[in-house]
């Protein structure tokens, strides 16, 4: 197996991967205090994910500003789907999807995107994860519907992952579908389960995000077929683990919601082994590196907020979903698909 980061740099030996040394309901012993401070490292910088004021400008970076924006609004509504109503976590998700929406004006500005780029799929990924949330805006969906009808759409040229992404954002507007997700599962490197040994930082990430858009954020289970699911069952734990040896922790944190999204009862031995060492790398105020060493400095900010929010964002988001498959239906019960 492949990785994208040097192998050991934990530390060496003293490395805490997986390797079977499950300790049962460890996972449980670790994962509220990692949701609940992963959700309020997030709130106490929500400030950062604010839109600049020259966001529609051509030149403003999307990948600075409306990205980590959307993933917000996506994980958090998917927090929130996944915890109890009441508990403070499942309020705060909610909060920061409510300030996610404010940033783009209810809408308007998405809609201001749209006009400008007609055929880019971010302004309608974006809009989808508030759609999904019951955000709507009447003049988005009244422009988005004719074009979305077209052919040059339905052509767009992009990876089979993304394009299960474009699909999911369709069902959650609630517009047909510009063509079938299991035709397109199959041209995925999931979905024609690839060798094993083939995962590597590129391949592990379209993995993630293809069980992500297939589920709808975790959110369907069942929509993983027979096969998919076994097949990640197999392998997610030696996957994480070399993740685990390369100080992967954003893809660590991917593979475990993953396997929180799984139809049937969760993969408790990897649930077990890693959420642990995760909730080591987890910083004392919440956050969580991409990758590397951990620092043990105490300062509230002990990493640069770009190199930290996605991963946070993922733990909360892993957390959430990890709990929910845990507890067997403590908390909302998960939507079925029948196909």
């Amino acid at each position: 197996m492949t990785t994208t980061a040097t192998q050991g740099s934990r530390g060496g030996p003293e490395s805490q991967a997986p390797r079977g040394h499950a300790s049962p309901g460890a996972a449980l012993a670790v994962l509220p205090h990692v949701l609940r401070t992963a959700l309020a490292w997030t709130d106490a910088h929500r400030g950062e994910f604010a839109l600049p004021d020259d966001v529609l400008d051509p030149r403003t970076q999307v990948n600075a500003t409306l990205k980590p924006l959307g993933e917000l609004a996506q994980l958090c509504s998917t927090v929130r789907a996944a915890t109890a109503p009441g508990t403070p976590e499942h309020e705060v998700a909610g909060d920061l999807v409510t300030y996610a929406w404010e940033q783009v004006a209810q809408g308007a500005l998405l809609l201001e995107l749209l006009r400008t780029e007609p055929f880019a799929a971010y302004p309608y990924e974006i809009y989808a994860a508030f759609a999904g949330y019951g955000l709507r805006h009447e003049g988005f969906e009244a422009l988005a519907r004719p074009l979305t009808a077209t052919r040059a759409w339905a052509h767009t040229e992009q990876h089979a992952n993304r394009q299960l992404g474009l699909i999911n954002s369709e069902r959650r507007v609630g517009v047909l579908t510009h063509t079938d997700a299991g035709a397109v599962l199959s041209r995925t490197w999931l979905g024609g389960l690839a060798e094993p040994w083939t995962f590597e930082g590129p391949s592990g990430y379209a993995l993630t995000h293809t069980v992500f858009h297939l589920t709808d954020w975790g959110r369907m289970p069942d929509r993983v077929p027979e096969k998919t699911d076994a097949y990640l069952r197999t392998w997610l734990p030696a996957w994480a683990d070399g993740c685990l040896e390369s100080g992967q922790w954003d893809l660590t944190g991917e593979l475990l919601a993953v396997g929180a999204s799984l139809p049937g009862p969760p993969p408790l031995e990897l649930l077990d082994a890693v959420w642990p060492v995760l909730a080591d790398v987890q910083h004392a105020t919440g956050c969580v590196p991409e990758t590397g060493v951990p620092v043990q400095d105490p300062a509230p900010d002990p990493y640069p907020f770009i190199d930290c929010y996605h991963s946070t964002l993922v733990t909360a988001f892993a957390a959430a979903l990890s709990l929910r498959s845990l507890t067997d239906g403590s908390g909302p019960s998960r939507e079925r698909h029948t196909p």
